[in-house]
């Protein structure tokens, strides 16, 4: 459930620095993403292993990415390179990045 929240979070920021009003776009920006989340949760079984930061981070965050892309362009949403290229470096920090920290946390502990 984090994976969504965190990609919420990434299109209402997005939203916000371009000026826009938040809460009234938010779904339309976000349903592109939330869409290839949910493709990428699949094709990885994230379920199985929901911490890992490859085998479940890189593969949900490049569905997420490539899917999104994908359907804001059918959608006729922007995809301008700039875009893409944010998109891709902020959705990498959250998707994988909050799976490495919990996995240098949990060695951590033990």
């Amino acid at each position: 459930m984090s994976d969504a929240v965190l990609v919420v979070l990434f299109a209402a920021v997005g939203r916000a620095s371009h000026d826009s009003d938040v809460w009234l776009g938010l779904g339309r920006t976000a349903w592109p993403f939330l869409a290839g989340l949910a493709l990428g949760w699949l094709i990885t079984r994230g379920w199985r292993a929901p911490f890992a930061p490859l085998r479940t981070g890189v593969g949900v965050w490049a569905a997420t990415v490539t899917g999104g892309m994908l359907l804001r362009a059918v959608s006729g949403q922007g995809t301008a390179l700039p875009f893409i290229i944010v998109a891709a470096l902020t959705l990498l920090l959250a998707l994988v990045g909050w799976r490495v920290v919990a996995t240098i946390v949990h060695r951590a502990r033990r």
